[in-house]
């Protein structure tokens, strides 16, 4: 009896303790008066790790195992009280943060009046001194999401010597390609390293990717529609000319098709399935270096490096820097500067700088006129849009470290030309042109990428403990059809806001 009244305890505390050790915190975040959403603001613990409230105010995360019930919990934004309380007693699914301002012409808070140049040049004096820029592992959670829309598909002047390759075929191809769609990829990974691209090892934990597979499906069974017409259409020994405007090029039958494998060949055969498996063997070990890269580049944007693309600190000179407010960050008072070019520079925006350290702690910015643009004979790029933020959180050794990055990022792209394919046969008695399509075509599509890192933990690392780490390149994304909570249960991501949550695929298929 006291064996079973043992083991009954035993699996009582085990059971309690793994909900314990799995408890997640969720709200949402408003402001107390207006009862709006509070986006991006801090949730953070007494050991420094935490989350980042996502733009509709809400967040999710998992306790640590280390946490205990009677550790603190801050929530805080720019202008508003902060919020305490502990874990265990943290059971509003609702937030409510009070607005708190200082006047700007309140002297008690400063000993001194600084003008907004004054500032600005106090912020780089500090930069290389306030920012952490050594060895590292972050705990991280990477967000992209790939947006396309067709502006439009037209054509005219169509003309076609193949029968099969009429008018209803080419709109019938046309309107397969779905006029918009959208392709998320989330990854939770620890990545180490400091911040140059060539000190950097990531650990993949787990990935995700949703979008709609059956866009996919109906282009492919199209694209094979066009290549059976061409086969049966097409000589086998012709190659054809593609030509648009001036510009010409040579595509041989082979390079169209692909060369033709005898069934009863078992050495082609095998080569060919040992190709498409080195081909999928190789996406899976790239995956992992891609989100690397992707991450890596936008480390390189942040305000404090020295090439960053963001030079309106590193290039203060081509700005317009204006003092707006005196603002609270919990306990912190924070100047509020409002920054627009001057002459040819790229940017506007706000910056949030510390009133102590003169570190900046929140900048957001968007450009105000295209980075760059193209046209040429017809063909034609605008880089129409790059905005983002950043938010940073001060460390126990007073250096700040990367809470949160967002990067946003518009391309639009097109051509109005004219367009020939033509058949061309050497071997064939008479004229070598065999067959011709033509036709005048406009196009134009949007591509915006959105990215998003939330940086949970950062622990500092020494070069053996870099040196030591074997990177993980085996984890691929795991295709969903649409949104799963129960993906990522168990784990801290930044919580998905609303578009995500109701993402859906026409019909749902799995890998």
């Amino acid at each position: 009896m006291k064996f079973y009244f043992t083991f009954f305890f035993v699996c009582f505390a085990l059971y309690f303790s793994a909900q314990a050790q799995s408890q997640t915190l969720s709200a949402k975040i408003l402001d107390s008066i207006s009862k709006e959403p509070i986006p991006f603001a801090t949730i953070q613990f007494a050991d420094e790790s935490g989350v980042i409230s996502n733009a509709e105010g809400s967040f999710s995360v998992l306790l640590q195992k280390k946490s205990a019930p009677t550790d603190s919990l801050f929530i805080s934004s720019l202008g508003f009280k902060t919020y305490a309380n502990s874990i265990e007693n943290f059971k509003d699914s609702i937030v409510l943060l009070a607005p708190q301002s200082i006047a700007l012409k309140n002297v008690i808070v400063t000993n001194k009046n600084y003008t907004a140049d004054e500032l600005i040049a106090l912020v780089e004096d500090h930069l290389e001194k306030n920012y952490n820029t050594s060895l590292t592992t972050k705990r991280l959670f990477f967000r992209d999401h790939y947006h396309q829309y067709i502006n439009r598909t037209n054509y005219s002047d169509f003309k076609s010597t193949i029968d099969a390759f009429d008018k209803q075929f080419v709109d019938n191809f046309i309107n397969s390609v779905p006029r918009s769609s959208d392709y998320y990829t989330e990854v939770l990974a620890d990545l180490s390293g400091n911040l140059s691209t060539d000190k950097q090892k990531i650990e993949l934990i787990k990935a995700s990717k949703m979008y709609d597979k059956n866009t996919e499906v109906d282009f492919d069974i199209l694209e094979k529609k066009l290549e059976q017409i061409l086969k049966e259409n097409v000589k086998p020994d012709s190659y054809l000319k593609i030509k648009s405007g001036l510009f010409g090029t040579k595509i041989d039958n082979d390079e169209l098709f692909g060369k033709e494998i005898d069934s009863s060949d078992v050495n082609a055969l095998n080569k060919k399935i040992e190709e498409e498996k080195k081909r999928k063997e190789n996406a899976k070990r790239y995956f992992a270096n891609s989100t690397k890269s992707q991450i890596s580049k936008l480390f390189q944007d942040l305000i404090f490096m020295e090439d960053t693309d963001l030079n309106f600190i590193t290039k203060s000179r081509k700005y317009n820097f204006t003092l707006k407010e005196l603002t609270y960050l919990g306990a912190d008072v924070v100047y509020v500067l409002n920054f627009e070019p001057k002459g040819g520079a790229d940017y506007k925006g706000t910056l949030y700088i510390n009133a102590d350290d003169f570190a900046v702690v929140r900048a957001d910015y968007e450009n105000v006129k295209p980075l760059k643009s193209f046209k040429l004979l017809g063909v034609f790029m605008n880089e129409y849009l790059e905005k983002g933020k950043m938010i940073f959180y001060k460390d126990a050794a007073n250096k700040y470290n990367l809470r949160y990055v967002e990067k946003e990022g518009g391309v639009l792209a097109g051509a109005k030309r004219p367009l020939k394919i033509i058949e061309f046969n050497k071997i064939v008695k008479g004229k070598n042109k065999q067959n011709e399509l033509s036709l005048d075509f406009d196009a134009a599509v949007t591509n915006v990428n959105k990215y998003e890192i939330v940086v949970f933990d950062t622990q500092e690392i020494n070069n053996g403990t870099f040196e030591a780490i074997q990177e993980n390149n085996k984890i691929t994304p795991t295709y969903l059809a649409r949104y799963d909570p129960e993906f990522w249960k168990g784990y801290t991501i930044m919580e998905p806001n609303t578009a995500i949550k109701t993402f859906t695929a026409t019909e749902e298929k799995t890998e």
